[in-house]
């Protein structure tokens, strides 16, 4: 099954023109080409009658620096752009607009749908935090439509996904999950760091949100901690509104670096698809893989899904190798090229092993629940000649 087409923007613009241009030529006080780094935590005022015009809305411009700057807000008008949103808002971290997300839309005592193949992180704030809030939770099965609307409730407020998911790189069928939801009146919320939007705009296809973790693909020079959300003007509004709140905002710097970024996102992730389709296969035919997990594969349970949807697949390659935790270990010391690290998304590829990188705080048998095992690999391809990376793992899988 042939890949998705991306459609075109409103304006008729590809992603990559939509990731140099978008957001920043129409807003320039200057005639600078880059936009500047507004390094500033205050803005001041010429007069009191300007205060009260900016009071009463009569004008837009900037006050203080938790609630906007110049340069963040390039980055913002960006990512409309990009994914077909009305409003973004920017977080200090992906973590950050996940948490911020949950607390600004999810009423007291209400219900909440998760998937249980998604970021630790986010199941154990919603385990220790949201449940202080009386917010019920119900996690299953990801790329289940039947099990999620078997799990809706009358109070159940959101839908959320990671799409594709961690580690084993699930899909959701967003159109059809949406359908379901707006029978019952529930939001659906995608987080789409591991698709980025050049590869899906879950916009498009009915969500209400979506979310990134801007530390990955769109940052991806592994240098900055961002997040950001898009979605309507009505469901961005109290999601800013916490943000001024809680605090938890980006700052000039990093917003300047997650600008610079999103110009080469386009380029990055036509190489960061290639290299793991190109990875992915190889290592399917490999005699030490036990299975390999990549929307990219006829193998992949949601592959088809995956083709319909989305017009790349990512990065990122689990795959798990057919030996005891030792001789995983010895695999991933023996890489030469990938750092061992978290994080995904860079220009750097990465590898890990999710059981002790994530998870080895917990007993075995629970890590196994998890579908957490202990030959499990995570790689995310950077962006070097994929006929290095494959013959650095092929001399790795040989001292197994």
């Amino acid at each position: 099954m042939s890949k998705r087409s991306r459609p075109d923007p409103p304006e008729g613009r590809g992603p990559s023109t939509q990731a140099v241009h978008g957001g920043e030529r129409d807003h320039q006080a200057t005639a600078a080409v880059t936009t500047p780094i507004y390094q500033t935590s205050t803005f001041w005022f010429r007069d009191s009658a300007e205060l009260r015009d900016y009071a009463e809305g009569k004008l837009v411009r900037e006050e203080y620096g938790r609630y906007g700057n110049p340069t963040w807000k390039a980055v913002e008008r960006k990512l409309c752009d990009l994914e077909g949103g009305e409003e973004t808002v920017l977080f200090a971290s992906g973590m950050c607009a996940a948490t911020t997300t949950f607390l600004a839309l999810l009423p007291r005592d209400s219900h909440l749908i998760v998937t249980s193949d998604c970021y630790r992180r986010t199941r154990q704030f919603i385990r220790q935090y949201l449940t202080k809030l009386g917010v019920e939770t119900t996690v299953i099965e990801p790329a289940d439509v039947k099990k999620f609307e078997d799990a809706i409730q009358d109070d159940t407020a959101i839908f959320f996904t990671e799409s594709p998911t961690n580690p084993y790189l699930r899909v959701i069928d967003v159109p059809e999950t949406v359908r379901v939801a707006r029978e019952h009146g529930v939001k659906v919320v995608i987080d789409s760091t591991f698709a980025s939007p050049v590869n899906h705009r879950a916009l498009e296809d009915g969500a209400d949100l979506v979310i990134h973790s801007a530390t990955k693909y769109l940052g991806g020079h592994n240098d900055i901690l961002a997040g950001a959300a898009i979605g309507s003007k009505e469901i961005i509004s109290p999601i800013r509104e916490a943000v001024g709140v809680l605090g938890g905002i980006t700052d000039a710097n990093s917003a300047f670096l997650l600008l610079r970024g999103l110009k080469t996102l386009g380029l990055r992730m036509e190489r960061h698809n290639q290299n793991a389709q190109r990875i992915a296969e190889w290592l399917e035919e490999h005699p030490r893989i036990a299975r390999v997990w990549y929307p990219g594969l006829e193998s992949h349970p949601d592959h088809a899904v995956a083709s319909r949807l989305m017009s790349g697949f990512g990065g990122v390659v689990t795959f798990e190798v057919d030996t005891d935790l030792d001789g995983a270990i010895r695999f991933v010391d023996a890489n030469r090229i990938p750092y061992i690290a978290p994080s995904l998304g860079g220009v750097e590829a990465l590898i890990e092993m999710p059981v002790l990188m994530s998870f080895w705080d917990l007993p075995r048998e629970d890590r196994l629940a998890l579908g957490i095992t202990d030959g499990l690999v995570r790689y995310s391809c950077g962006i070097e000649d994929p006929e290095d990376l494959i013959a650095d793992l092929a001399q790795a899988l040989d001292q197994i």
